[in-house]
C-alpha cells in the first residue's frame, strides 16, 4: 500500500504562513541548515501547528527527571512500535545527538530490550511502551515497577505523556505521508569536523 500522496495536504508556501509561524520556521532552518518536513506540513492547519509545537516544547524542552536523550529514547522506541518512519528517523538523529552515541537510536528503534542503555532507562521504555500500545492496563504495579529506578510522579506523568503525544504525532505523520528529510539520516552519526 503506498503512502497518501504529499499533494493532499501541501505545505502552505512560507509567506503565506502567519507571522509567528513563518518566524519559527526560519529560527529552525537558521539552526539546523533546513526545515524538519513536520513542521511544513503541519503548517498547513496553524493553530492546530500552535497547539501541537506548545505541548511538544512543554514535553520536550523542560527541565526535570529526564534527560532530553532520554525523551528523545521514548519518542524513537514508542514510534517504532507505531510504525512511524519520520518520527524514527527524525527523532533518532536527534537521540543520536543529545546522547553522543551514534548506534544508540538504530538499537532503541529495532529492540530496546537488547540496546546499550540502563536498567533504569529499561524500565522507563517498558512503561512507555506500555502507555503507547497498551495504557488500559496500567496499574500500580507499573508505578511501583519504576519506583527503584529513581522515577517520581512528575517523571511517571512526563514518561506517559511524551509517549501519548507522539502517538498522536505517529499518527498525523502515518496518515499524511510525511517523510522525513535527507539530513536526518546522518545527523550525529559522524564525529562533527
Amino acid at each position: 500500500m503506498s503512502p497518501p500522496p504529499s499533494n493532499r495536504f501541501p505545505a502552505p508556501a512560507l509567506d503565506t504562513l502567519p507571522d509567528d509561524i513563518r518566524t519559527r520556521l526560519l529560527a529552525v532552518q537558521e539552526k539546523s541548515g533546513f526545515v524538519p518536513n513536520v513542521f511544513l506540513t503541519l503548517a498547513y492547519r496553524p493553530d492546530e501547528f500552535r497547539a501541537f509545537f506548545a505541548y511538544h516544547d512543554a514535553l520536550m524542552e523542560k527541565n526535570g527527571g529526564l534527560t532530553k536523550a532520554e525523551r528523545e529514547m521514548i519518542v524513537v522506541a514508542t514510534s517504532a512500535a507505531n510504525q512511524c518512519q519520520y518520527c524514527v528517523i527524525a527523532h533518532g538523529a536527534i537521540l543520536r545527538i543529545r546522547a553522543k552515541n551514534p548506534v544508540i537510536a538504530d538499537q532503541v528503534a529495532v529492540n530496546y530490550r537488547k540496546a546499550d542503555i540502563t536498567p533504569r532507562q529499561k524500565a522507563m521504555l517498558d512503561f512507555a511502551m506500555k502507555v503507547s500500545a497498551d495504557a488500559q492496563r496500567v496499574s500500580e504495579e507499573d508505578f511501583a515497577a519504576l519506583a527503584p529506578h529513581g522515577f517520581n510522579d512528575d517523571d511517571i506523568w512526563d514518561i506517559a505523556a511524551i509517549s501519548a503525544f507522539f502517538a498522536l504525532s505517529n499518527r498525523l505523520a502515518n496518515f499524511t505521508g510525511m517523510r522525513p528529510n535527507e539530513e536526518f539520516y546522518l545527523m550525529g552519526r559522524l564525529p562533527k569536523k
